[in-house]
């Protein structure tokens, strides 16, 4: 008998998926998928050895030692301000002019790396990339969750801000993979706070109801607001939906922005106090040290802290040789301070909510949830209330939601979950740059992801081999408006008159919100494809401008938009016409023969002021010359057809090489 056929290694257990919220100022791991425990267990946040759930976001670097993170780190930057990073993830997938209005406030150096991405310099000459940084902290996570479960941890949700782009989204992917994880899902914080929250809901008494929730996040660098309408399940083997209907944030406003509100009075103040005297200019007069200034900024946040529960806070700062500053402040000046930041996130609420009101119905949201630590200045909270017209949902800790959610989302992927279905959107347009500078969106802001689009596109030349593919994102129409992500080429397609490729243009935005490009040209099945991965982000100003310039030019940038069409396609119009009409003159009535070279001359000298001068043009003019001329040429391509057919010119016809 044969003998029995050896045993089939059974497959491995790739160990539970945890969650991370990785933050600008502190940041954690949460488990939902416990090793050997209950498929549904409660998530929870695993603290370290001394019971504390939060780890500072800071790693000091020494030249012969390894770095130290968290807590220690933070306890001596001030001590060692040039090599003690701080906010890092303020410098994520963003070049250094990006973050320049940051500068003033950092005791240590930021350069400009590789492809002008922002480099922290240490004293001894080595720079560092934010997702160096950012890697030390995962990787303390990373062991703190491993420690606890009992088994290797090497996968992860990780949690960033919703209005991340793909290079802030990659930054974070290096980062990990940098600290040995495989981010399996990139999250956004808002919607990772959400799935939180309707845990909570699941056992209430109207569980059953459909319900719209804004999750209003404010941490410690960046700012994000997201609606979302989350659907019970209807029955006992169906899943609860949480569907993100609409998203809107800034990447450059938080907490250290409150801080840095504060810094910039007493540096005044100081200035002011400490000169050497009147008719100086003040920013020139004084400087602190970078050891006085990692000091300072450290009081600032102890300011705020205080100020959240009290009504003034007493200030005292040796600056040495006898100096020494000190001052009162009052809760109503240190909110009249950052009354234009609260107000700037309020900004941002009312765009999400104008985009999601199709969507919602009109509904407003029946609760709001806070999450990040300065949700707990009072005045954000009575702003926020005063906003929405509801109380803010507050009973689950802000510095916690979002980890508890990327917990609940990792659980998800495991499968050791199965009662919740996550849908997210993309925060921005995306799309290409089309003949004549318009941007032509293929994947609309706050479509659900994973996305999927395609169009069809041609070529504008005569002959033309190679098509270059700008890929865009924004609102505007205009190619010059938007910001180019990256650029490549389609190359290698055959020699054929303009307008007879088909190529067609593909865009795949994948769960993560990473962004793929392919084109094929059809006809030849040459094919291109690239993943964007832009070198830097985009600043505060960039995204407030695509998005506010998009509503204060929509009429504008359309007309611009059309124009630009009308010249291509007329272009083409023109170029078919005249050729066949050279051809077949002697066969045309003269008279018709006039009309089409008038009207060839009128739709021309249209192109030709709206390449000069596109607001000189009247649109609908414009389209209804050259309509006009495509009904004229009517009896032309007839014509033209019957000369082919009857073999006066064989292969001369439109579809012709």
């Amino acid at each position: 008998m044969p003998a029995d056929p050896p045993p089939v290694a059974a497959p491995r257990d790739p160990g539970p998926i945890v969650g991370i919220d990785l933050g600008t100022t502190y940041s954690l791991v949460a488990v939902a998928h416990f090793p050997a425990g209950p498929a549904h267990a409660a998530p929870r946040v695993i603290p370290d050895a001394e019971g504390r759930a939060l780890l500072p976001s800071v790693v000091r670097f020494d030249e012969r030692s390894a770095p130290l993170v968290g807590w220690e780190a933070r306890r001596a930057a001030s001590d060692f301000p040039r090599t003690t990073i701080s906010s890092a993830k303020r410098l994520m997938g963003r070049s250094r002019s990006d973050a320049s209005p940051d500068l003033p406030f950092l005791s240590y150096e930021v350069v400009e790396g590789p492809n002008r991405t922002a480099r922290v310099r240490l004293p001894w000459g080595r720079d560092v990339s934010p997702q160096e940084v950012s890697a030390h902290v995962l990787g303390v996570l990373r062991d703190r969750a491993t420690a606890a479960l009992g088994v290797p941890v090497r996968r992860a949700v990780i949690t960033v801000p919703a209005y991340f782009d793909d290079a802030q989204r990659q930054a974070t992917r290096d980062a990990a993979r940098l600290a040995g994880l495989d981010a399996v899902r990139l999250v956004a914080e808002p919607t990772a706070a959400a799935l939180a929250y309707g845990l909570g809901v699941r056992a209430g008494a109207d569980r059953a109801r459909e319900r719209l929730v804004a999750v209003y996040d404010l941490g410690g660098g960046t700012f994000d607001v997201s609606l979302l309408r989350i659907s019970p399940a209807s029955d006992a083997d169906a899943v609860d939906a949480f569907e993100v209907l609409a998203t809107a944030g800034d990447t450059r406003l938080g907490g250290d922005d409150f801080d840095n509100q504060l810094v910039t009075l007493f540096m005044r103040e100081m200035s002011e106090r400490f000169g050497p005297g009147p008719g100086t200019d003040p920013a020139a007069r004084f400087e602190l040290p970078a050891e006085s200034r990692r000091a300072l900024s450290a009081l600032a946040e102890r300011v705020k802290i205080r100020l959240s529960a009290e009504e003034s806070a007493d200030v005292r700062l040796d600056l040495g040789a006898g100096r020494v500053y000190e001052r009162r402040v009052t809760r109503a000046e240190f909110e009249a301070l950052i009354a234009p930041l609260v107000e700037r996130t309020l900004r941002c609420c009312e765009r999400a909510a104008r985009d999601a009101r199709r969507a919602a119905e009109g509904q407003p949201p029946e609760a709001v949830v806070l999450v990040g630590g300065s949700t707990r200045v009072p005045l954000v909270r009575e702003r926020v209330r005063a906003h929405f017209g509801v109380e803010p949902y507050t009973a689950l800790d802000p510095d916690l939601v979002v980890a508890l959610g990327a917990a609940v989302q990792g659980a998800l992927l495991s499968g050791a979950a199965r009662d919740a279905l996550l849908l997210d959107v993309i925060p921005l347009s995306l799309g290409i740059e089309t003949v004549g500078g318009a941007m032509a969106k293929l994947v609309m802001r706050n479509s659900t992801l994973p996305a999927r689009a395609h169009e069809m596109f041609s070529t504008s030349v005569d002959g033309q081999t190679s098509v270059k593919i700008n890929v865009l994102q924004g609102e505007r129409e205009m190619a010059a408006d938007c910001r180019s992500l990256g650029v490549f080429n389609l190359a290698g397609v055959p020699p054929m008159p303009a307008g007879i490729p088909q190529i067609r243009v593909e865009f795949l935005v994948d769960a993560n919100g990473v962004l793929s490009v392919s084109a094929v040209e059809q006809r030849s099945g040459k094919v291109a494809s690239v993943q964007i991965v832009p070198n830097h982000g985009l600043t505060r100003a960039e995204v407030e401008r695509m998005e506010a310039e998009s509503f204060a030019h929509a009429r504008e940038d359309m007309t611009r938009h059309r124009i630009a069409d009308l010249i291509a396609n007329s272009r083409l119009d023109l170029h078919w016409i005249a050729r066949q009409l050279s051809r077949a003159r002697p066969e045309l009535d003269p008279a018709y023969a006039s009309d089409l070279d008038a009207g060839l001359e009128r739709l021309g000298s249209l192109i030709a002021r709206a390449e000069s001068d596109w607001s000189s043009v009247d649109a609908d003019a414009f389209h209804r010359a050259k309509e006009e001329l495509d009904r004229a040429s009517v009896r032309l391509h007839e014509v033209s057809i019957a000369r082919s057919l009857r073999g006066h010119e064989p292969g001369s016809g439109p579809g012709a090489p």
